[in-house]
């Protein structure tokens, strides 16, 4: 077989690869329905938890469980799936608040955290408040 055959087939074969991730919805990204469905995945992993209230973000790929003091539990989406986890502000490297939209960065090196976009700036404030500790904000009050 040639060189140029050769090349020819690689590249057609990484083509169809990508094409078909593509067209089996491997692109697509999870979209939460509402709070509810944030709260029965949510479950799903941590079954003994009782998250009081939900804020979803703007865009419904992500959701922030208040679980009481010092603890927020997160739903978010990764490809077609969600990730869970429980998040305490010991688990905040940084973490800003511009109006509607939360940026933080996780000390975990599964999940570095991200930029997150609420309707509305009352949930942007009360993501950031579950993440910083009620008490650091008593404090600064």
């Amino acid at each position: 077989m040639s060189l140029p055959v050769l090349v020819v087939l690689v590249v057609f074969g990484i083509a169809l690869s990508v094409a078909a991730v593509h067209f089996t919805g491997g692109t697509t990204t999870a979209t939460l329905a509402g709070p509810d469905q944030a709260l029965a995945r949510f479950a799903e992993d941590f079954p003994d938890e009782r998250p009081s209230t939900v804020q979803l973000t703007a865009d419904s790929h992500a959701a922030f469980l208040e679980l009481g003091p010092q603890r927020c539990g997160i739903v978010q989406s990764i490809g077609d799936c969600f990730l869970t986890r429980i998040v305490r502000p010991r688990d905040v490297l940084a973490l800003a608040r511009e109006g509607n939209v939360v940026s933080m960065r996780s000390n975990d090196f599964t999940w570095k955290g991200g930029t997150f976009v609420f309707a509305d700036e009352a949930g942007a404030l009360a993501v950031a408040a579950a993440l910083q500790g009620r008490d650091q904000i008593r404090k600064a009050a």
